[in-house]
């Protein structure tokens, strides 16, 4: 894996990022499985993902709209409950949907202030995170972002999530082949669901081809 870690203009960090042996389709696996691989991503410091009930992908059609409590403990000692929502392109802003510029795309909207409960899906975000890749040669290059709204100049906390976010992105292709290879075994597509993210088109325009 490799990886580089920058801040834009606008607020943005970025992780750009490559991995070998990893595809396209085991990402979006992923993506569609994250409790199956949690615990895996950031053994250190994830402490276990649950899926929102009445909003877990097997209760939907697509993972889109679909909310996950994430709580984690990253490099600050600090430990969050996060809730975190993977959000239909068309609602996303428009500054979010600017930087995206690979194939595959997952956008997530986060709220880190405790305000949410099951009967708030459509809670008002205060992070964002988008998640990117497309194939290569030898497995996936991506990006990985973040953005804090109300923390224009926290360029630290950016940072603070940059490296726990690379550690994720390294993590991928150390066990998401064998977890992929392991899963392949089920057959019953809302154990073990698969829904691509490919996109159509880049930035505003950019639309999912199949979700």
């Amino acid at each position: 894996m490799s990886s580089n870690i920058w801040h834009d203009e606008n607020n943005w960090t970025h992780i750009d990022w490559s991995l070998e042996g990893v595809t396209s389709k085991m990402l979006d696996w992923f993506w569609c499985n994250m409790e199956k691989g949690d615990l895996l991503w950031h053994p250190n410091q994830h402490l276990g993902l649950t899926w929102m009930k009445g909003r877990g992908v097997v209760d939907l059609k697509s993972p889109i709209n679909s909310i996950h409590i994430a709580p984690q403990k990253w490099g600050d000692g600090k430990v969050m409950e996060l809730y975190i929502r993977m959000d239909a392109l068309e609602n996303v802003p428009d500054d979010v949907r600017d930087i995206i510029k690979y194939d595959h795309v997952v956008i997530t909207a986060g709220d880190m202030m405790g305000r949410i409960n099951e009967k708030d899906p459509d809670f008002p975000a205060t992070t964002w995170r988008v998640h990117q890749w497309q194939s290569s040669d030898d497995g996936v290059v991506g990006m990985s972002s973040g953005m804090n709204r109300g923390n224009e100049n926290d360029i630290d906390s950016g940072m603070i999530w940059a490296k726990h976010g690379s550690e994720e992105v390294g993590n991928w292709e150390e066990f998401l082949p064998r977890l992929y290879e392991l899963y392949k075994v089920i057959e019953s597509e809302e154990l073990s669901p698969c829904y691509s993210f490919k996109l159509a088109g880049k930035g505003r325009q950019a639309k999912y081809t199949q979700l």
